[in-house]
């Protein structure tokens, strides 16, 4: 609360008057609540500029920002901005034609779409009648829409660090077969797999098999030093391939390199590639301080990179260690089952599993059982295609 009222001085006031004003909120929040910290902020602020004349662009253009939360247990985010005048004008005229009641409503299949200018009078009004959003929902639902548009419109470029700029979403195929759990973006969102299987049918869904349900996709030798989209797309889809692989990093695939985990390309090294944030990435040497890394070539880890960050001479030798965030979902499972047969006893083994039908978006019934065991991923890379497309990613 004390920040919050500091960063709204003028930037015209003297150093000398904000050093007393920081002395002044200092003393006030000894004894005062947040709220009173604001109620009294806000009174000292007044008199620090009773006519609103020092307050000028430069403190517009400083205090602008807008900031997305993490998502919340829910799924949901909460974004938070505050808007210059010119980027406020933009999103009010895009909200008055977006945001219109019976506008964009993701509930409604007969809503029109788009600015209510381009759409019937008529199917706008019948739409309305049925629309019971607030209005702040008719806002998120308007931005969702815009959003959609520009994605298909490819107005964001054609590639980013090797993927795609489209929506690239990784399932596994058992969650899908359930038709429950989330999904994975490769921006590190996560959503309901009902969610996607809506979202499926304008995509083209990927099939991505995985040796052994381990971390093992393609291999490359050294075709070439810097990954393919096709390699991108499998880093990815890969177990561990929605983070930087260094531990204890969070970095989301959008934001990663292709890190030549075995031996640099420049020294003979294999296209052994894992995914690395641009920091992680650099600090990958032989001296003090930085990292060694190798790829696991057996075991349950088969596939994944493991970093050793390297002491000082004579220092004992740190652990390799191994990104754990990507294994939450799967080892909560196993401990899941456990309880579950602790509580209750072994389960017996039924036949009659669920099939995978997605509500006839996405095909399978063409794979054979093998491949539908060996398919531990389902990458769809969300773009306008035909629905029931299914292109398989199979080395040659």
């Amino acid at each position: 609360a004390v920040i919050d009222v500091l960063d709204q001085i003028p930037h015209a006031v003297d150093h000398d008057v904000k050093l007393a004003a920081e002395r002044q909120m200092a003393e006030i929040a000894v004894d005062h609540t947040p709220a009173d910290i604001t109620n009294l902020g806000a009174r000292l602020l007044a008199h620090l500029d009773p006519d609103g004349t020092l307050t000028d662009d430069t403190d517009r253009k400083r205090r602008r920002n807008l900031s997305v939360n993490r998502q919340r247990a829910d799924g949901t985010a909460k974004m938070t901005a505050t808007l210059t005048p010119e980027l406020l004008a933009r999103i009010t005229m895009l909200l008055a034609v977006w945001a219109k009641p019976g506008m964009n409503n993701p509930d409604d299949p007969d809503s029109p779409h788009g600015s209510i200018e381009d759409a019937d009078p008529d199917a706008v009004a019948a739409a309305a009648e049925r629309d019971d959003r607030s209005p702040a929902q008719l806002n998120h639902d308007a931005l969702n829409a815009l959003l959609k548009a520009v994605f298909e419109d490819g107005l964001l470029g054609k590639s980013h660090r090797g993927l795609p700029v489209q929506l690239i979403v990784k399932a596994d195929v058992n969650d899908l077969i359930r038709e429950a759990g989330f999904a994975t973006t490769a921006t590190g969102t996560l959503i309901p797999i009902k969610d996607l299987i809506n979202l499926a049918a304008d995509a083209q869904p990927w099939l991505a098999v995985f040796k052994d349900a381990t971390a093992v996709p393609l291999y490359f030798g050294r075709g070439k030093r810097l990954a393919t989209r096709e390699q991108r797309l499998v880093s990815f889809a890969r177990p561990d391939g929605e983070v930087c692989s260094t531990p204890d990093c969070d970095l989301s695939a959008t934001h990663v390199e292709m890190h030549h985990a075995q031996l640099d390309w420049g020294l003979g090294g294999l296209t052994d590639l894992t995914p690395a944030c641009p920091k992680h990435n650099r600090m990958v040497g032989d001296q003090p301080g930085q990292y060694t890394t190798h790829m696991v070539r057996e075991g349950p880890d088969e596939g994944r990179c493991a970093w050793r960050l390297n002491t000082q001479p004579g220092a004992p030798p740190n652990p390799e260690r191994i990104n754990r965030q990507p294994d939450i979902p799967r080892r909560f499972a196993e401990h899941l089952q456990h309880v579950r047969t602790d509580i209750h006893g072994p389960t017996k083994a039924s036949g009659d599993q669920p099939r995978l039908h997605l509500r006839q978006i996405i095909d399978l019934r063409n794979a054979s059982d093998a491949e539908a065991t060996l398919a531990s991923i389902l990458l769809a890379t969300l773009y306008p295609r035909p629905a029931g497309t299914w292109t398989s990613m199979i080395p040659e």
